[in-house]
């Protein structure tokens, strides 16, 4: 496991954004020092209301929540509403919270925090508009940035928004592709190869609920609609939680293997979106990226289930060989 490291959480919440979250400020290995907003799963400013359900549920709200891009770059703004709900939280309805709010202009903060803290890392799980902004002002602020992970594309893998596009990097296209032209740092890229393969199940529910019944009624209760709709679009029995994987690799990097590449993104035409892996270097150009394209399934709920919920043995290692498969072992 790394030793803890100071991270900001970009992120769109968004059901999975918020699990993520919950496994990030649950986990001992990460110091969240501020979670700043895009507009992607939801609005801005209703991802930033999400934001802060997460925080008072996980009793952290002294950590801020930021206000970033309401539109992409270029483009116009298409939510995931259709699959998060209104809300962003399979239409829960949970009361907003009213002790603290958002605050304006999530791109000072990361600046800010870039400049005077430089090591700081970086999680990015929604379209990439904010960190593109910050690149376009001064690319050097990444420049010592400890690591940047992010979920978003795909390698092999059938897209979730077009045949070929990831939804993050559909949304915003163009600031997928500056962040990739630009970011002077390894870009660790955790797509939907590999979290395709973390599905939440009805059965790791019900286990969830037993050891955790307040967070386990929460998470019920956010991914019903989640549930409903995969089963409704991909007839996936449970959710895929796609954004808990990439918090997962930033804490325990044996969880996921991968190889090193340059990697670009299509801004155009049915392409849109689409994540171009050189991995048989036909551009003879250096790497930027590392792609993620295996995982260790019962390591990543291992992690999870024990970081968030409190799982013990021997009642785990129980659950987890009925839930995986022998190919999974």
């Amino acid at each position: 496991m790394n030793a803890t490291r100071n991270v900001i959480i970009d992120c769109d919440p968004g059901i999975d954004d918020s699990l993520a979250l919950l496994l990030a400020l649950k986990s001992p290995a990460l110091n969240v020092i501020g979670i700043t907003i895009v507009c992607g799963n939801v609005p801005t400013h209703i991802g930033a209301e999400n934001a802060l359900k997460i925080l008072d549920l996980a009793d952290r709200l002294d950590i801020p929540v930021y206000l970033g891009a309401n539109r992409p770059l270029e483009v116009s703004y298409t939510s995931a509403q259709d699959t998060h709900g209104d809300d962003g939280l399979g239409n829960s309805q949970i009361p907003e919270v009213t002790a603290v709010r958002p605050i304006q202009d999530a791109v000072s903060f990361i600046v800010d925090t870039l400049t005077e803290a430089p090591t700081t890392s970086i999680l990015a799980l929604g379209p990439l508009t904010n960190i593109a902004t910050v690149l376009q002002r001064d690319l050097q602020l990444f420049e010592q940035v400890e690591q940047f992970t992010l979920m978003g594309g795909s390698y092999r893998s059938h897209g979730n928004c077009s045949p070929v596009a990831e939804y993050n990097f559909w949304c915003d296209p163009d600031a997928a592709k500056v962040v990739f032209d630009l970011m002077p740092v390894p870009i660790q890229m955790v797509g939907l190869d590999v979290t395709r393969k973390i599905v939440l199940t009805p059965s790791l529910l019900t286990y969830i609920k037993d050891i955790n019944p307040e967070l386990g009624s929460f998470v019920e209760k956010i991914t019903k609609f989640y549930f409903d709709f995969h089963w409704q679009y991909e007839r996936v029995i449970g959710c895929v939680i796609n954004d808990p994987l990439a918090a997962a690799a930033m804490i325990d990097p044996a969880i996921l293997a991968g190889f090193e590449s340059y990697t670009t993104v299509a801004t155009t035409g049915v392409a849109r979106g689409q994540s171009i892996v050189d991995d048989h270097d036909f551009w003879h150009t250096p790497a930027n990226s590392e792609i993620m394209t295996d995982v260790d399934v019962p390591a990543f709920w291992r992690l999870f289930l024990t970081t968030v919920f409190g799982a013990t043995e021997p009642d785990l290692t129980q659950v987890l060989n009925q839930l995986v498969t022998p190919c999974e072992k």
